[in-house]
């Protein structure tokens, strides 16, 4: 009854008193008539002594609603006064002809306290129609205040920092600022680097240790730097993006009869018919809606074609065999999320502990789903089987994705490359620190090189 009668009320209440002489006496007739509905369901109350109330609504208008046993009444029936009587389990709703009169001189005000109301309105409207622009112009101006507030809020009451705007993306212990608000702990920090040299990333890690939230994380930073926010971070700096790309969800499409798969490949076409060298594009578990062997297929056809582009692209995926294309490729970078291995000493199992902390390389993990599966209720014998046919096909497949020193001794060159000029187009180092920074990439540069002569030896041997 409330929300009904609330917004017939405040519809009739829309213009202020005072505005039409008219408008307010309907409006006092429309409230005496109400009272008077009250009174009189009172009154029949105490008449008859009855518990009843009045209800309203929109279909009904006012109405007398009851709640009682069949044995409380006179002879086991309502007077005969009510009329239009229905009863849901113990509760009776019914009306009475002077009832029914009050309503339609209800109704009947209303008509006019709406068309006197719209007429007010209407002439309102006329009146600042040759000013609506300066309207417009007031609702800009309060939602750039509204913003630069809400920016003021972030940067004083968060931690956050400053963004710096270069051509690479270098974020220092950044966090999800969504998550940070709905969680009762801090999140996890993180770092993000990625450079013209090393613009493809490859994350791979166990089911729930944080990859799609590391990728929304730096999707959301990206746009808070670009509308001018502080962003959550010890140190950012990003490189415009003229595009964000983004394929996340795994859910089908009823509407336009896709499944996952084809709404997969819908997305991923998109991206690749509009991704430029300055896009920012987020790939996540591609190729999950199809059988293993197509998947690894596309995954790794459309990480050679982004591979031609300058874009930034981050890559997470369940399927190892694409963390290879790092042999192939210098600019691909293989990164995973670490986890921890403890004793579960009630089930004298080990059990898996998410640090949610992206480190360099590939994942250490060798099939997580089968110790998944370790701890459910699937049969021992069924897990033991699935072990030994998975460890025959990854040996299969390993023997034909061997890097060669060549191979490794051009990235070492590769990288030290794309170092040199991205130092010469950013440092800001005092000579001294420039100097010790160079001489600790030279150091670097003659591991990875030496590293890549051993396994020329070893290879030789």
């Amino acid at each position: 009854m409330k929300g009904c009668l609330n917004m017939r009320t405040q519809k009739c209440y829309a213009v202020r008193s005072n505005i039409n002489e008219f408008l307010d006496i309907a409006r006092r007739t429309y409230t005496e008539i109400v009272d008077d509905i009250a009174g009189m369901i009172s009154q029949l109350a105490e008449k008859y002594s009855l518990p009843l109330r009045t209800s309203f609504s929109s279909a009904r208008g006012f109405f007398i609603q009851m709640t009682t046993d069949c044995t409380a009444l006179p002879n086991n029936q309502l007077p005969s006064e009510f009329i239009k009587i229905s009863k849901v389990k113990s509760s009776y709703t019914f009306t009475s002809a002077d009832l029914i009169k009050m309503n339609e001189r209800c109704q009947e005000s209303l008509r006019e306290i709406y068309h006197m109301t719209y007429m007010i309105v209407c002439k309102l409207l006329s009146e600042i129609y040759e000013h609506i622009h300066c309207l417009y112009k007031l609702s800009d101006t309060v939602s750039m205040l509204d913003m630069l507030l809400s920016f003021a809020h972030a940067c004083t009451l968060s931690d956050y920092v400053r963004p710096e705007f270069t051509d690479t993306l270098a974020i220092k212990q950044g966090w999800h600022p969504i998550l940070e608000k709905i969680s009762v702990e801090k999140p996890i920090a993180n770092n993000t680097y990625i450079t013209e040299g090393s613009n493809f990333l490859i994350i791979t890690g166990p089911n729930m240790s944080g990859k799609s939230t590391y990728l929304k994380q730096i999707a959301l930073c990206q746009i808070m730097a670009q509308i001018g926010s502080y962003v959550p971070a010890e140190y950012s700096s990003f490189r415009i993006a003229e595009q964000i790309f983004t394929r996340i969800s795994t859910d089908d499409d009823i509407e336009t009869n896709s499944s996952t798969f084809m709404k997969e490949m819908k997305e991923i076409a998109y991206i690749l018919h509009n991704a430029n060298n300055k896009s920012l594009i987020l790939i996540d578990e591609l190729g999950r809606g199809t059988n293993t062997e197509e998947g690894i297929g596309i995954c790794y056809a459309v990480c050679e074609y982004l591979l031609n582009l300058k874009a930034f692209t981050l890559f997470a995926t369940h399927f190892l065999e694409l963390c290879h294309i790092e042999i192939l490729y210098p600019n691909v970078e293989n990164m995973h999320f670490e986890v921890q291995h403890v004793k579960n000493t009630s089930r004298n199992k080990e059990a898996i502990l998410y640090t949610y902390k992206i480190c360099k390389g590939l994942t250490e993990e060798k099939n997580y789903g089968l110790k998944a599966a370790e701890v459910s209720s699937l049969p021992p014998s069924i897990v033991l089987d699935a072990k030994e046919i998975t460890t025959q096909i990854t040996r299969q497949i390993l023997e034909n994705q061997r890097s060669t020193p060549e191979m490794e001794r051009q990235r070492a060159v590769y990288h030290l490359a794309t170092r040199l000029v991205q130092t010469a187009r950013n440092s800001k180092l005092d000579p001294d620190s420039l100097r010790m920074y160079l001489s600790n990439l030279k150091k670097k540069y003659e591991t990875d090189f030496s590293r890549a002569e051993q396994v020329s030896g070893k290879t030789e041997e």
